[in-house]
């Protein structure tokens, strides 16, 4: 499949001998919970360079609400939170990745007190909680700003690391390649304009991608730069179709939306249509605990039936004042919006929420870039399979960082270390054609993107998408721009295409993937849909879920 999006290696023109370099060992690309974990475990061996395009704070980490999942109460194992991870992952999750994480859990959590965090108790003991798809409480919280306390303990140790360098508002623009390996990133700071990072290791950890779609939970920076940086450099992306959105977004017009986290679920509220009715039950026998891609279909179905914009989350049966107890950011956000939960119905609909697929990676980080590692929300491990369970995103970037950083740390110990520029450069011509208006591609590849690859997508609606950012690419992918939110434009442009390609793949509903043309899972389809940059296009093919027993990826 050849397109403008394939032909593009590099989106800003550079040329090595008129840059200024800077070199380090270990070259990490973001600052969520799996970015500061690798930084964290490669410092005591390794020289880490840490760039983040915002505040070293502002990441998806820090907007996660509901916590991570560990199995840590007396009735609970590592082995059924395995069981529960492999049901939901709906036959595309790799069975022994999946124990390995799930039998690290606990270690991290004590680990991450050990460092500082700061859970909440009951009891003398941790607290857990139940979230959806889960058959025990085993969500460990810090009220409804987990993700935020995490990120709060492990910068604070990143800022204690002597050896960890950060630069915020630093735009990486590119990965660098060379001699078939990579070998740093072309980056953009305001103030120190175009730079080269070179590194004997480049870990990948930029998050995910949920502003392709008009609406999502995910903060602005979400704009898909790690997958779309990692595709033109050669990696491949699996699975690309998986994209999971949130149930309960709180839905006010006009306004952005918010997560309303599954916690709210997990403590017992019920979802209910237009008429008041509590409709869950009719949908699944585990209702509001079903897991998140049962949740948002039946919901979306719900509101189709009733021709209605959201339906609603009740509360109103907690006891008083324990919504307010138990959530006071959400408690707060309602008020934000003249609504009390304690006598009001809150208005929900799903959003855009997490990528569950992304950059192939093995059981240690690595990617089939040698030099390039990546861990989070950017990649595919196989451990979400076709859905992710409820709180095992930051589960699964404290392992896959921790396994970074310290293959890093290795590498960075061989002495291979680069001390010198490398001659890589990039010259694209100026472009003939005539340039649109970015801002208006962008509203209108959101827009379209939530239309016909959002909950639900079928095949002539995703022929259409495809034509249509086909044809943006080929005035927004042949134009070298100058400034961050271009480029964002052209890496949401790439990611929305291959979203789309792998939804128009994979002829079956599985998972979070729903096809109305192709309702039913198909045996045929219980395989990964890989796509990589090669020849200057779109290579498409399919390869086998491992067996239980077999090797992690």
């Amino acid at each position: 499949m050849s397109t403008a999006i394939g032909r593009r290696r590099y989106l800003t023109n550079f040329e090595h001998h008129r840059l200024p370099h800077l070199f380090t060992d270990v070259l990490v690309l973001g600052s969520g919970v799996a970015g500061l974990q690798a930084a964290l475990e490669a410092a005591p061996h390794a020289d880490v360079l840490l760039v983040t395009k915002d505040r070293v704070e502002q990441s998806t980490t820090a907007y996660a609400q509901g916590g991570i999942a560990a199995a840590i109460v007396p009735d609970d194992s590592p082995a059924q939170h395995a069981r529960d991870t492999i049901a939901v992952a709906c036959g595309l999750g790799h069975e022994a990745t999946i124990k390995q994480v799930a039998a690290e859990a606990p270690g991290l959590i004590e680990a991450l007190q050990q460092g500082g965090a700061r859970f909440d108790r009951e009891d003398h003991s941790l607290a857990a909680s139940r979230e959806g798809g889960h058959t025990q409480p085993r969500i460990i919280h810090t009220r409804d700003s987990t993700g935020a306390e995490i990120i709060r303990a492990l910068l604070d140790q990143v800022r204690a690391q002597p050896q960890i360098r950060i630069f915020e508002q630093c735009f990486a623009i590119d990965l660098l390649t060379h001699d078939g390996q990579v070998v740093g990133a072309v980056t953009y700071h305001p103030q120190h304009g175009h730079q080269m990072f070179l590194a004997t290791t480049t870990i990948l950890a930029t998050g995910g991608c949920g502003h392709v779609y008009r609406e999502t939970t995910n903060p602005s920076i979400a704009t898909g730069d790690g997958p779309a940086m990692a595709f033109r450099a050669g990696a491949t992306l699996r699975d690309m179709e998986m994209i999971q959105f949130h149930p309960t977004t709180l839905y006010v017009a006009g306004a952005a939306r918010a997560l309303l986290s599954e916690a709210v679920r997990g403590e017992g509220a019920r979802l209910v249509n237009r008429a008041g009715r509590r409709f869950m039950p009719a949908y699944d026998e585990r209702a509001e605990l079903a897991p998140r891609d049962v949740v948002s279909h039946a919901i979306a179905l719900e509101m189709k039936r009733e021709n209605a914009s959201n339906v609603y989350l009740d509360v109103r049966h907690f006891a008083p004042g324990h919504f307010a107890e138990r959530f006071p950011h959400l408690a707060q956000l309602c008020r934000d919006f003249d609504i009390q939960p304690e006598r009001d119905l809150i208005p929900v609909r799903p959003s855009a929420h997490y990528a569950v697929g992304g950059v192939v990676v093995d059981e240690q980080a690595q990617t089939n870039l040698p030099g390039l590692l990546a861990c989070g929300e950017v990649t595919s491990t196989g451990l979400h399979g076709a859905n992710r369970l409820a709180s095992n995103s930051l589960l699964e970037g404290l392992v896959y960082g921790r396994r970074a950083g310290r293959l890093a740390a290795q590498r960075a110990s061989a002495n291979n270390r680069i001390e010198r520029p490398l001659p890589v450069s990039h010259l694209l011509p100026h472009s003939p054609r005539t340039e649109l208006d970015l801002a208006d591609v962008l509203n209108s590849l959101q827009s379209i993107m939530w239309r016909n690859v959002a909950v639900e997508r079928g095949a002539d609606r995703l022929r259409e998408t495809l034509e249509i950012m086909d044809l943006w690419a080929r005035y927004v992918m042949d134009k070298v721009f100058d400034t961050p939110a271009e480029w964002e434009t052209q890496n949401m442009l790439t990611v929305a295409f291959v979203i789309a390609t792998g939804a128009a793949t994979r002829c079956e509903s599985r998972g979070v993937h729903y096809r109305t043309d192709f309702p039913a899972t198909d045996p045929h389809w219980r395989c990964h849909i890989n796509q990589t940059r090669a020849d200057d296009a779109i290579q498409v093919s399919t390869s086998p879920v491992p067996d239980a027993d077999a090797s992690t990826n």
